[in-house]
């Protein structure tokens, strides 16, 4: 037990080592490589995460493996650090993310979304321009519409309107069902006189990197994705937790038996 505790720690290290590799890599191949604004964003977060990743793992597999006792407490604190910030991020996403949902539209085969219904928080971020705007500038280079412009060519309107379009085309690509706009294509359409009720309405514009980008619906559609994304990530978070926790475990016992081999004299010297 005493061996096998230190040696399985060296095992897990040296695997996340191989896996903080490509990590660094491909924010690396990012910084250098990305074609647009939001590709290039994540760079920088991705680099990070492939250093700490790295950093940690060799300090858990030499401290275990050459019983170096100062350096494997080092890495234990780390890592305790790492399963409080997991859990708090995991319990924040699921808190966030338990408001809002998309309303079916009678006749229709897409839902609509308004800002109103996620949480406050969530709404705050897409509400400043400056986030937004870098927001918005990342959802044209997408080419999110002019996708289904051209996966909807000629489609008459019935066919449109039983399509399954999803948050981001329905809150972004068209105008909202309360326009009452008059239908050309899939993201071209023909205002009608005002007012209307919804300001979305007036945001609208045909041009192709204006549509419906500006108005709150597409803010909402923005945010009906985070929700589903944030959540599938809060799931993946709880496999993490419980790794991070029987790795945690398992070093806790190379800790002791690392301080137990110091006091008989049999500790690593160099």
């Amino acid at each position: 037990m005493v061996r096998c505790s230190n040696n399985l720690v060296g095992i897990l290290n040296f695997i996340v080592f191989l896996l903080s590799i490509p990590i660094l890599a491909g924010g690396i191949w990012l910084s250098q490589n990305g074609s647009t604004e939001c590709e290039r964003f994540l760079d920088k977060p991705v680099i990070a995460l492939g250093v700490f990743l790295m950093v940690v793992a060799i300090a858990g597999l030499i401290g275990s493996c050459c019983r170096v006792t100062w350096l494997l407490w080092t890495y234990l604190f780390v890592m305790f650090l790492l399963i409080l910030l997991v859990f708090s991020v995991t319990v924040f996403a699921f808190v966030v993310t338990n408001k809002g949902a998309g309303e079916k539209v009678s006749g229709r085969g897409y839902k609509e979304y308004r800002l109103g219904d996620y949480s406050n928080w969530l709404q705050k971020r897409v509400d400043s321009d400056k986030n937004w705007n870098k927001i918005r500038s990342c959802l044209v280079d997408s080419k999110v519409c002019s996708k289904l412009e051209a996966k909807l060519v000629n489609v008459p309107v019935t066919n449109f309107y039983n399509e399954h379009l999803t948050a981001l085309q329905s809150g972004c690509c068209k105008p909202s069902e309360q326009c009452q706009f008059t239908y050309i294509s899939a993201t071209n359409w023909t205002k009608t006189a005002g007012p209307h009720a919804n300001p979305d309405c007036q945001s609208w514009d045909n041009a192709p990197n204006k549509l419906c980008f500006d108005c709150q619906s597409c803010k909402a559609g923005l945010l009906d994705n985070v929700k589903s994304a944030w959540k599938k990530v809060a799931v993946v978070n709880i496999i993490v937790l419980v790794f991070l926790i029987i790795v945690y475990s398992v070093g806790c016992c190379a800790f002791r038996n690392n301080k137990r081999d110091d006091s008989y004299g049999y500790g690593y010297k160099p």
